[in-house]
């Protein structure tokens, strides 16, 4: 497995780091809340993403392959989900505005999020068989999977979280931040078409 461990780094960092309804969302919060009130958000992601792949490595991707309805049930709750973080997102009000109902995701919703975000699904399948060797310790492997994805999620979920916080230095005007939300929330809807392809 030790061999393994620089692949499934670039794996990690690869995935964790190119687009997807997790970087988009902390695009939107690090433009809308800044960094510091959207690290709860991130933390959320760093943790609830390895949990969900060692989760799906112990069995419970099993669950939903052998009971589908379960898996469809999923699949649209998270599509009306991302609708809904997609339409908060377009409802922000510039950053630093007087919206009291805006805040930034909790740490437990965005370790929830992670078993409805469709690019989490495909990047847990796809690592668990790709990095586990036949005949090998599955358990110690899978530990070794979590904590890799762990540690590449922070630079990974930083980096968008920074990036939307550049972006809110250039929003001067409500009608800015209002096509920088709506541009946000439209890119959140359409990694929906993810869950259905």
């Amino acid at each position: 497995m030790l061999e393994m461990i620089l692949p499934l780094a670039v794996f990690g960092l690869a995935s964790a780091v190119t687009p997807g309804p997790n970087n988009v969302m902390l695009t939107a919060s690090g433009s809308a809340f800044g960094f510091r009130r959207s690290i709860p958000h991130m933390v959320g992601i760093t943790i609830g993403f390895p949990v969900m792949i060692f989760a799906i490595g112990l069995g419970l991707g099993e669950i939903f392959t052998r009971y589908t309805q379960v898996h469809l049930a999923l699949k649209y709750f998270g599509a009306a989900y991302l609708l809904y973080l997609a339409w908060r997102i377009a409802q922000s009000g510039q950053p630093n505005g007087d919206d009291a109902e805006s805040r930034p995701l909790t740490f437990l919703e965005a370790a929830a999020f992670q078993w409805v975000n469709p690019k989490a699904w495909v990047m847990a399948v796809s690592s668990i068989p790709a990095f586990t060797t036949p005949g090998g310790n599955y358990y110690v492997e899978l530990l070794i999977i979590s904590a890799i994805f762990a540690l590449v999620c922070i630079p990974a979920c930083t980096t968008w979280c920074l990036f939307g916080v550049a972006i809110r230095q250039l929003i001067r005007t409500p009608e800015t931040a209002r096509v920088v939300n709506f541009g946000l929330a439209v890119l959140v809807a359409l990694s929906i078409v993810l869950l259905f392809l």
